[in-house]
């Protein structure tokens, strides 16, 4: 740490009692300050000339040698006014970054300028600032941390501006990374981060503006500088949640008060909206985990809404890169039982789709002199609108358009498992409506979703967590399964499934027969326009004359397509092929021929749901064409017997 000397003379001053402090001189003293609880008996001639302020108090007191002036309110109190007067008596005086400040501070309240002497103490002490002290990192940091004391008389004079705009330009030096030790700079922080960190919110706010606006600096060292200073103090990412970003004094005082809490909560809260208003445009500057951890402590300090939406935005901008466990985020709802926040989740899945929708549209020609970066995509029904922080840099206007930033497959892949992982693990809550499930699962585009084995998961394990849903209920939250997206593991499983609704189940079988069809002629396979209209009639049917037969045929329909009971393992031993299942339905059958033939000669009369899921489960797999011929022939004597 460098210091520099003013002075020559030896130190003369004293104590002739615990409040008062005096200089050996053979000269009577002829002026009294009083400085807090001290009181100096000192010399006109030395301090008048150097000081505007003093001339001023002894004019107006009429210069007797009784009087004594005091000094309120004295910035850095008796120790700065001393080392003023020392200066004064040509007395050594060793200044350094640790009391420079004061001293400056001190100098300015005695009018110690210039004007009232060439050479005067406020000009070596800014000369000595520019030249040495705020060219070296520690010097200029300490000088930084000091001027928290007095910080308005610092802004007044410039101090804090020169500081911050010092150390922004070390930072931003290349050189100044060279000479710091290798030990400073991490894998996941730069070398000045860690000093930097233990700054409190403001200061930090300003030298990470002053050092992007210089564009020197790489967004991603920007992004794992806010990360570093985010684990330092914020309490869901930090370790030590307890400390705080304040001066000692503020935090004793916090502690001791009865509104210790609230106050707290409303510093963290200021921390992290000041923390989202500097992050970077960059994609890959801060990571979707990190945007997550603010976003989970967002909610538990009620951050302000344009700082949420901020989150929410940047989160669906890479959502791809999340997990399961960041997006669990836990509900601080007062007014709702659930476990997590699905409300957030929504909102960033909704997000998501807009970036999709404004990668995938055409673009249209701008207007003459429409701005170049407003790509914000139509308005959905509704006035849905992409949400910016109030808070944002004025520099960083352009991250409006990140949300335009073109969807890879592989991406819309990734989420569409996350999402289907996620609703697994909330769908467990026995507090989850029905709503917010279907709202989570129906966000997602369908093209994010190859095939639909991750989300029938997601209804089996809905499905268990609420065992007492309605009949109508499941047949909703079944709706969002496209039966022919599913592999024939999963078909295997839903056929032995009994939570769920009997339409399911004969889709299932249909299109694994089809399927199985189809690999043995060539063909495609069959879609449900293909469905004769009387299956489709069944699968529509809402009538409740005939859900005990539904059931004894689901039940029997499941237990011979499985071979086995149903159980929660997706690996189930003795799991068969599509076309092995309805051939064995198809053996079963026979045994009841005679009241098939039954059936097939009364079917003009009577037609229950049962007779006819066993006809449909006899249909023929050697010839995809004839697969419904058995009930074809069944319409079209009906009709005839209804004219």
């Amino acid at each position: 740490m460098k210091f520099m000397k003013l002075g020559t003379r030896p130190d003369t001053f004293f104590s002739p009692s615990d409040s008062s402090r005096s200089v050996y001189t053979e000269v009577a003293t002829d002026l009294q300050i009083l400085v807090g609880n001290c009181i100096y008996h000192l010399h006109k001639f030395p301090l008048l000339s150097k000081c505007l302020l003093l001339q001023a108090l002894c004019a107006e007191s009429g210069g007797g040698d009784g009087d004594v002036i005091e000094l309120e309110g004295f910035p850095g109190g008796a120790d700065a006014f001393e080392a003023c007067a020392k200066f004064c008596y040509g007395i050594t005086v060793t200044v350094s970054a640790r009391n420079l400040v004061p001293l400056r501070c001190a100098a300015a309240r005695l009018g110690m300028s210039e004007a009232a002497d060439r050479g005067n103490l406020a000009a070596k002490l800014d000369s000595f600032l520019a030249s040495c002290l705020l060219r070296r990192w520690k010097d200029a940091l300490a000088v930084l941390h000091s001027t928290r004391h007095g910080a308005s008389l610092c802004e007044e004079l410039g101090l804090t501006s020169r500081c911050v705009d010092a150390v922004a330009l070390i930072i931003a030096t290349p050189a100044a990374a060279a000479s710091m030790p290798a030990a400073r700079s991490t894998s996941t922080s730069p070398w000045w981060a860690h000093d930097v960190a233990e700054l409190g919110v403001d200061m930090f706010w300003r030298i990470m503006v002053a050092v992007k606006s210089t564009g020197a600096v790489h967004e991603k060292t920007v992004g794992d500088a806010l990360k570093a200073y985010a684990r330092r103090w914020l309490p869901n990412v930090a370790k030590d949640a307890e400390e705080q970003p304040f001066d000692d004094d503020a935090a004793a005082a916090i502690a001791a008060s009865d509104s210790s809490v609230k106050q707290v909560t409303t510093r963290h809260r200021l921390l992290l909206e000041k923390i989202v208003s500097l992050l970077p445009v960059d994609k890959d500057a801060v990571s979707c985990a990190f945007l997550l951890k603010l976003l989970k402590a967002a909610n538990i300090l009620s951050a302000s809404a344009s700082s949420k939406a901020e989150l929410v935005r940047r989160v669906a901008w890479q959502l791809e890169e999340a997990s399961v466990g960041d997006l669990l985020i836990p509900s601080v709802s007062c007014v709702s039982d659930m476990l997590y926040d699905v409300d957030a989740v929504v909102a960033i899945l909704h997000e998501f789709a807009l970036r999709h929708a404004a990668a995938t549209a055409q673009p249209a020609p701008a207007p003459a002199g429409s701005p170049d970066d407003d790509d914000s995509p139509a308005p959905r029904a509704g006035g849905h609108r992409r949400s910016r922080s109030d808070e944002s840099v004025g520099f960083d206007g352009a991250r409006r358009s990140s949300s335009a930033a073109p969807v890879s497959q592989y991406a819309l892949a990734r989420v569409g498992r996350l999402v289907d992982a996620f609703l697994i693990e909330v769908g467990k809550d026995p507090n989850l409506p029905l709503d917010k499930l279907l709202a989570i699962a129906e966000a997602v585009p369908d093209s994010a979703r190859p095939e639909h084995d991750g989300l029938y998961k997601v209804v089996d394990s809905y499905l268990k967590a609420h065992p007492e849903m309605s009949k109508s209920g499941r047949k909703r939250l079944c709706r969002v399964l496209n039966c022919r997206k599913l592999s024939e593991k999963a078909c295997a499983h839903a056929a032995q499934n009994e939570l769920l609704p009997l339409r399911v189940v004969v889709q299932v079988l249909f299109f694994e027969h089809a399927r199985a069809a189809a690999a043995l002629s060539g063909g495609p396979v069959a879609s449900d326009s293909d469905l004769p209209s009387n299956i489709k009639a069944l699968l529509s049917k809402s009538g409740s004359e005939d859900d005990d037969a539904d059931r004894v045929d689901e039940q029997r329909l499941r237990a011979l397509a499985s071979g086995a009971s149903p159980g929660d393992d997706w690996s189930v031993e003795g799991l068969r092929r599509a076309a092995s299942k309805i051939a064995t339905l198809r053996m079963k059958m026979e045994e009841d021929e005679e009241d098939d033939d039954e059936f097939v000669r009364k079917a003009g009369l009577s037609r229950s749901a049962s007779l006819r899921f066993r006809a449909f489960c006899a249909i023929p797999a050697a010839n995809p064409k004839r697969m419904l011929s058995k009930l074809w022939p069944l319409a079209r004597s009906v009709t005839v017997d209804r004219h």
